[in-house]
């Protein structure tokens, strides 16, 4: 069957058709994405502006319409933290649904971390042991570990590579002062609201990170080597870490010229990459393996598991 799974976050609107069936790997077909940067619109009150509503509705609509030329047979739509998190969210919402006809259902960050874990354990497998996840969104940081398909330890953090960048680098490029106070930020919130919660956890087998911004530094700062399904991608600790002040010193638009940074994400790779190497460093982690897979394959996998 065509499933086509539509994902409403903090940076993009993302469209992506697959062809998949029960026990079959989902095979994409077509992708449709708009850029939003959410985080722009945000009210001081924490409502989106009119600005941004008409933004969402439009890109949406665009999906939409692609959605229809592929002849998708279900959709799962979905929204995560900007719309989970705005004031004014369900009213956003209705404003959608009466527009665009899509319902969104809004995830939470426990349930993000969930369904990408769910994804990254189909893609590695049982014999990747225990695996410790790392996803930076637009909005929020998942970290997620366990030794089965779902993980035992959950967490989101208001730390996304967008909302860090709204907060903390008001200046582009950012300031030396600017990019430590998000470093001594982003570590004092992952002290209080992450660590202790792993507390207990046996040592991690697998280490691994997902989303478009950890796949950006990956291939910035990162190593490739063949493997038995494709190219395996690995991102040491002290590499990103060399790299944060080179991107630091660039402003957004010379950062485009840097191998992996697309145009969707320049603004906000800096503070995505600062809080990647605070959370591998915070779990003493000298490297990941990047996976190609993340949130909207776990929402693909648990709709075909329950037709199973």
């Amino acid at each position: 069957m065509r499933l086509g799974v539509l994902d409403v976050g903090s940076n993009t609107v993302h469209l992506i058709v697959v062809d998949a069936h029960p026990g079959a790997r989902p095979v994409p077909q077509a992708s449709h994405k708009s850029v939003l940067r959410l985080m722009r619109y945000l009210e001081p009150d924490g409502a989106i502006s009119a600005e941004g509503v008409e933004a969402i509705v439009a890109a949406i609509a665009s999906a939409m319409a692609v959605a229809r030329r592929e002849g998708i047979e279900e959709l799962l739509p979905m929204a995560t933290s900007a719309l989970r998190e705005a004031r004014n969210g369900e009213e956003v919402l209705a404003r959608i649904e009466a527009s665009t006809g899509v319902a969104l259902r809004v995830l939470s960050g426990e349930d993000e971390g969930r369904l990408t874990f769910l994804a990254i354990r189909r893609w590695y497998g049982w014999s990747s042991g225990n695996i410790l996840l790392f996803d930076i969104g637009g909005g929020s940081l998942e970290i997620a570990a366990g030794s089965d398909e779902y993980p035992e330890v959950a967490v989101s953090l208001p730390l996304g590579a967008g909302r860090t960048t709204v907060q903390f680098f008001p200046s582009d490029p950012p300031t030396p002062a600017q990019m430590l106070e998000l470093r001594a930020h982003s570590r004092q919130v992952m002290r209080a609201d992450a660590l202790p919660l792993f507390a207990g956890q046996p040592p991690f087998d697998h280490v691994v990170g997902s989303s478009k911004t950890i796949r950006s530094l990956a291939r910035l700062a990162g190593s490739t080597r063949p493997g038995a399904t494709g190219d395996i991608v690995t991102l040491r600790r002290s590499e990103l870490k060399d790299w944060i002040p080179r991107l630091g010193q660039l402003p957004a638009e010379a950062r485009q010229a840097l191998p992996g940074i697309t145009p969707d994400r320049t603004f906000q790779i800096v503070a995505g990459a600062i809080v990647l190497h605070s959370v591998m460093k915070l779990y003493d982690v000298e490297e990941l393996e990047v996976s190609p897979w993340a949130l909207r394959e776990g929402i693909l996998l648990r709709y075909l598991d329950g037709l199973g």
